[in-house]
């Protein structure tokens, strides 16, 4: 006598925690590795160059006016306080870079001296933004 074994079959099922898991961990990597761009918050005529060159890691945007007006981080900044200010942002971002945007008809002796006021706040690469 042949006796029938009978073979449930089981409900496919795939479990969807663990690759749930792996992307919420995805996203909070990507969230804090982030760079997070402080730009100046306005648009300056930037003079012409033959070359431009844009570092890769530079974060902090400094704009100067025509007028002499220094914008940082969005907001507009008396030019004597630029060295707090980039002291402020470097201890939420580090960074190595600073590009300062000066408009073509901005005074050479206030972008001297927002270029002096980043190296006091600790900032050597200094780049000057053209178009290119």
């Amino acid at each position: 006598m042949a006796r029938k074994v009978r073979v449930e079959e089981e409900d496919a099922a795939i479990d969807m925690t663990p690759m749930l898991d792996i992307v919420f961990i995805m996203l909070i990597f990507f969230i804090v590795t982030t760079v997070f761009v402080k730009e100046a918050g306005i648009e300056v005529n930037k003079p012409e160059a033959s070359e431009a060159f844009m570092p890769k890691n530079a974060n902090i945007f400094i704009a100067v006016t025509e007028d002499g007006d220094v914008w940082l981080d969005k907001r507009q900044v008396a030019a004597d306080s630029v060295r707090a200010n980039v002291e402020r942002l470097l201890t939420e971002q580090p960074t190595d870079y600073v590009i300062i945007q000066a408009d073509v008809k901005a005074k050479h002796g206030l972008v001297v001296e927002i270029m002096d006021q980043v190296k006091d706040a600790g900032i050597d690469k200094i780049s000057i933004a053209t178009r290119g």
